[in-house]
């Protein structure tokens, strides 16, 4: 397995362990208050995030100490390609988002539902970019 390949898989897994539990205890509406700012809601996206970073920060140490070769290899052309066309659909993805949180929800939401739906948009975009990493590479095999 190629060691981006690798990367793209620990990203994705991160980010479902993760945001996958935030986002599934906001839509059913675990965590109360409304107001924005409300502390505790940005404090519980905040340890999400860092819980986050921990997760990836680990798992490169990890994945670069198992291949050193790998992970200090330049990107070729295929790489180039894989990430250039992950990169294009992330981006229609967040940009029909943005276009939603921004011009549609202003006028049905308000406060952290705007919030949430803006975060959502983002991680989305990069699940994508990550699974369509993954596929490529897979599909290369």
């Amino acid at each position: 397995m190629p060691y981006r390949e690798k990367l793209a898989w620990l990203s994705l897994a991160a980010m479902a362990v993760t945001f996958g539990p935030y986002f599934t205890v906001i839509a059913a509406g675990g965590l109360p208050g409304d107001a924005v700012p409300d502390l505790h809601k940005l404090g519980v996206y905040a340890a999400v995030a860092l819980s986050q970073a921990v997760i990836l920060g680990i798992g490169h140490l990890v994945l670069r100490r198992l291949s050193p070769q790998d992970a200090g290899s330049p990107m070729d052309e295929r790489d180039r390609q894989i990430r250039h066309r992950a990169a294009n659909w992330a981006y229609g993805v967040l940009l029909t988002g943005m276009i939603l949180v921004g011009v549609v929800m202003p006028f049905t939401a308000h406060g952290w539902a705007i919030v949430n739906a803006a975060l959502f948009m983002i991680v989305a975009a990069e699940m994508i970019r990550y699974a369509i990493v993954v596929t490529s590479y897979r599909r290369q095999a």
